[in-house]
């Protein structure tokens, strides 16, 4: 399963979001710090959910490394979150 997909699995399952858009950016960043090679290394989510309604900015992005969860965020470089 490509990355894309598991994230977009990972955040659907733990927030039944009412928007989510998952964002391969690792052609943006060749060739700088942190590309691997994979063209999978630099990502940026768009997420809205009700689950958020009550977090402050620091809980929602816990709350998305939780769900993603350490073998999907050690795998990336770069996340740039969007959480509404």
């Amino acid at each position: 399963m490509k990355l894309a997909a598991e994230i977009r699995t990972r955040l659907e399952e733990a927030f039944s979001p009412t928007h989510l858009d998952v964002v391969n950016e690792s052609h943006r960043h060749a060739g700088h710090a942190g590309d691997d090679g994979s063209g999978e290394s630099h990502w940026h989510v768009e997420i809205a959910a009700p689950a958020f309604k009550d977090m402050s900015r620091v809980a929602r992005h816990r709350a998305v490394h939780k769900a993603l969860g350490e073998d999907i965020v050690g795998r990336i470089h770069a996340l740039s979150l969007d959480i509404k």
